[in-house]
């Protein structure tokens, strides 16, 4: 399969299960999380299927297209972790979160998403769905959408 192909295919399945998951919490209390905003088309996505929902946004420098800079007051600048070390301190609460951090190198990103999870873990509420790129750990893995392949995307619940 070509990169072209690859890429069509994994932007096909993040919408689809980001588009998933903002059923599956409807009625549920909290706030969404965008970790890893890049050129912003996941966090646009986001605004436009949970308008009425807080989406924070969590990247190491704003580098994203004009139209999707987040609002100062929903955007931690830095590392992931003391990131949502900050968010758990306010105690935020958030039912939906998207996991896209990574540099492309697959055992390096992997290792990144392992370490990163314990702190995604205390920002999640009870019941608050993950849907990640990268494999994590302490959460509980959910069936994929039938239009996602298998392993594709990966969608976890939180305890």
């Amino acid at each position: 399969m070509s990169r072209l192909d690859s890429m069509l295919r994994r932007l096909a399945a993040q919408r689809d299960g980001l588009n998933w998951a903002a059923e599956q919490i409807s009625g549920l209390p909290g706030d969404v999380l965008d970790l890893g905003l890049g050129n912003g088309r996941t966090y646009d996505h986001l605004r436009e299927v949970l308008p009425d929902r807080r989406i924070w946004v969590v990247d190491r420098v704003l580098a994203c297209h004009p139209s999707c800079v987040p609002p100062k007051e929903d955007y931690l600048e830095g590392e992931a972790e003391p990131m949502l070390d900050r968010l758990a301190a306010t105690g935020t609460k958030v039912v939906l979160a998207h996991y896209d951090l990574g540099r492309g190198v697959k055992e390096e990103d992997v290792a990144e998403a392992a370490r990163l999870s314990p702190a995604l873990m205390r920002v999640m509420a009870p019941g608050g769905l993950v849907v990640s790129g990268q494999p994590l750990v302490g959460f509980s893995e959910v069936k994929a959408p039938d239009t996602i392949p298998p392993d594709r995307y990966l969608f976890y619940v939180a305890a």
